[in-house]
C-alpha cells in the first residue's frame, strides 16, 4: 500500500522546513519562504510544467503541514499569514485529510477500455464472457458500452492478447468505502461522512495529492510552553526507526518531550480484557445451548436417541457465533459508519491508546498527551478521546529528528517505567492481536482465530456475510481485523518495509516476558 515515490520525499522536506521555521527567530517569514527554498530560481524543474506550478504545490503542502484545509484556501493568503494563524490556533478539528487540487492529476474515469491491441478475433471470448451484453464488435474491434458495463473484468481475464485493460483512478480504486470521488471540477474530493480515515488514498496517489493535516505546530507550541508534554508511542514504532525503543525514548526526550510511554502497556490491558470478554461471551453461548438442550429433552415427544440427535443439531446451530477485536481505529470507523450489522460482534474492550492515555492522564493530570502513530485513523480516535490532546505520525517524528539533528543510534538507552509483554509488543503486525488474546487465556485451544489482513471491498463483504450468518468461516470464533495490510506496520505513515519492520519487532519481543494468563 505504501507509496514510496518522490512525493514522500517532498512531503518530508516540507515538514522538516516547517519545524526549522518554527524553531527560528522569525517563523512567519521562514514559513513564507519554504516554496522558494525548495524550488529556488534557476533550478531545473523535475516534475511539473514550470517552477511556478511546483512552488504552488509546495505551498499547498506547507498549508497542510501547518494544519489547514487546502479546500478552504484563498490563494491570495500568504504562508506567513497561515503560520501566524497556526500560532494563534487554540483547537484542532476532526477533518484529518485534505486534497491538494494543484497536485491532483484529475485522472480519467474508472472504466474497462479496449486498446488498439484488439485483433477482432473470430472466437470473441470477451463478448462471450460478458454476462451483461456490454461488448459488441464494430469494424473488427471490440467496443464496450459503458452504461451496460459492470466492471466485472471478465473480458480483461479472457482476452488472449491482453488488449482489454482496466483504467483505474488510484485513490478511488483503493478506497474500500467509496469516500473519495471526483467533484464537479474533475478533481478528487473526500466525503467525510463516509471516510474511515484508512489512509489508503494517501498511500495510493502517485502524485501525493491527498495529504494529512498535520498537528506538528500545535505539538511544538505545547513543547515550547511550560506544560509537561508526554509522548505515547505505538507498538509498531519498534520497526520504523534505527536503534531500539530505549534509544528512541532518549531521542524523543531530546526532541523536547518530558517523558515517553509505550502504548504496548495499554495493549496488555486490551489483550487481557478482550480475553476475559471472549471467555464470557463463549460461556454465555454454551449456557444458552445447555438451556435449550434441557428444554428440548423435557418436552418429550421423541425417542431418547432422537431427542439427543435433534439436540446436537440445535447445539451446532447455536454455536455459530464469534467476537471481533476492537483495537484498530480504521475498523472501528468502518463499523460506526458502514457496518452496523457487525457491531454486536465487536469487542467492547477499549483500544491500547485508550488505556495508555488514561494511565498517563491519571499519573500526570496537567500533561499534554501526544500519540505517535503509524496512520491517519488514529487522528480520528485521538479527536474523540479527551485524554489524547494531539497525534503526530512517524513521518512527522522523523522530520522532527532531522530538524533537530538527533541521531537515534548515538543516543543512550532510557528504560520505561513499565515494561510491556512480548505479545503486546507484537500488536503492530497482522495476527499479533489475536495471538495476544489467545496467549492471555489458560485455555488457548478455545480460541480459533481468523485474521482479516487489510480492509478492502472483498473483506468488507466477508464481514457482512459473517454477521448475516452469525458464523465465521471454518468455525473460527475470534476475528482480528486490521485496516492496513500487514497491520500497523503497513500504515500510511510507516517508514520501513514490512518484512524488516516485523523482524525488528520480533527481536524486541523475544527479549520480553509473556503476557500473564487469566
Amino acid at each position: 500500500m505504501k507509496n514510496a515515490g518522490q512525493a514522500i520525499h517532498i512531503k518530508k522536506e516540507v515538514l522538516v522546513r516547517i519545524i526549522k521555521a518554527f524553531l527560528s527567530d522569525n517563523f512567519e517569514e521562514q514559513a513564507r519562504l519554504i516554496p522558494f527554498a525548495i524550488r529556488p530560481k534557476g533550478m531545473e524543474v523535475p516534475y511539473r510544467c514550470c517552477i511556478y506550478k511546483e512552488r504552488a504545490i509546495i505551498k499547498d503542502r506547507t498549508i497542510a503541514g501547518l494544519g489547514f484545509q487546502i479546500e478552504e484556501d484563498d490563494e491570495t493568503v500568504s504562508l506567513s499569514t497561515y503560520a501566524k494563524k497556526a500560532l494563534e490556533r487554540k483547537e484542532i478539528d476532526d477533518k484529518n485529510l485534505t486534497v491538494l487540487q494543484a497536485a491532483c492529476k484529475g485522472c480519467l474515469t474508472n472504466r474497462i477500455y479496449v486498446t488498439d491491441l484488439c485483433q477482432g478475433c473470430i472466437a470473441r471470448p470477451c463478448q462471450t464472457a460478458c454476462k451483461f451484453g456490454a461488448i459488441t464488435v464494430i469494424n473488427g474491434k471490440s467496443i464496450i458500452d459503458e452504461e451496460k458495463c459492470k466492471k466485472c473484468q471478465m473480458c480483461v481475464k479472457v482476452c488472449p492478447y491482453n488488449a482489454i485493460v482496466k483504467i483505474t483512478v488510484p485513490c478511488e480504486d483503493s478506497c474500500p468505502v467509496g469516500a473519495i470521488k471526483k467533484d464537479e471540477t474533475g478533481f478528487a474530493s473526500i466525503d467525510y461522512s463516509k471516510c474511515i480515515n484508512c489512509g489508503r488514498c494517501i498511500a495510493s496517489c502517485p502524485f501525493g495529492a491527498v495529504h494529512e493535516k498535520s498537528q506538528i505546530i500545535d505539538i511544538l507550541k505545547a513543547i515550547k510552553s511550560d506544560k509537561k508534554v508526554i509522548a505515547m508511542i505505538a507498538p509498531s514504532i519498534a520497526g520504523q526507526f534505527p536503534g531500539n525503543i530505549y534509544q528512541l525514548k532518549t531521542a524523543i526526550i531530546q526532541a523536547g518531550f518530558d517523558d515517553v510511554y509505550e502504548v504496548a502497556q495499554g495493549a496488555d490491558i486490551t489483550a487481557t480484557n478482550e480475553a476475559k470478554e471472549f471467555s464470557e461471551r463463549m460461556k454465555e453461548v454454551q449456557a444458552k445451548n445447555n438451556e435449550w438442550i434441557d428444554a428440548w429433552v423435557n418436552e418429550g415427544g421423541y425417542a431418547e436417541s432422537e431427542q439427543e440427535e435433534k439436540a446436537d443439531e440445535k447445539q451446532e446451530e447455536e454455536k455459530k457465533t464469534f467476537m471481533t477485536t476492537s483495537c484498530c481505529a480504521g475498523y472501528n470507523q468502518l463499523v460506526k459508519k458502514h457496518l452496523q450489522d457487525i457491531k454486536p460482534y465487536v469487542s467492547d474492550t477499549k483500544t491500547p491508546l485508550y488505556y495508555t492515555a488514561e494511565i498517563v492522564k491519571k499519573e500526570h493530570p496537567e500533561a499534554v498527551t501526544v500519540f505517535v502513530s503509524p496512520c491517519v485513523a488514529k487522528r480520528a480516535e485521538g479527536f474523540d478521546n479527551e485524554n489524547v490532546d494531539y497525534v503526530m505520525n512517524y513521518e512527522e517524528l522523523g522530520a522532527l529528528f532531522v530538524a533537530k539533528k538527533i541521531e537515534i543510534m548515538s543516543c543512550d538507552e532510557t528504560k520505561y517505567v513499565t515494561e510491556s509483554s512480548k505479545q503486546a509488543r507484537c500488536f503492530g503486525y497482522s495476527g499479533g492481536v489475536a495471538d495476544s488474546v489467545k496467549s492471555a487465556l489458560r485455555d488457548e485451544k478455545s480460541v480459533k482465530p481468523f485474521v482479516i489482513n487489510g480492509l478492502n471491498k472483498e473483506s468488507i463483504r466477508q464481514l457482512k456475510q459473517f454477521a448475516a450468518k452469525n458464523e465465521c468461516e471454518d468455525g473460527c470464533n475470534l476475528i482480528e481485523v486490521m485496516c492496513c495490510e500487514g497491520g500497523c506496520i503497513g500504515g500510511n505513515a510507516s517508514l520501513n518495509n514490512q518484512k524488516t519492520a516485523k523482524k525488528l519487532i520480533d527481536t524486541l519481543a523475544s527479549n520480553s516476558e509473556d503476557i500473564p494468563k487469566i
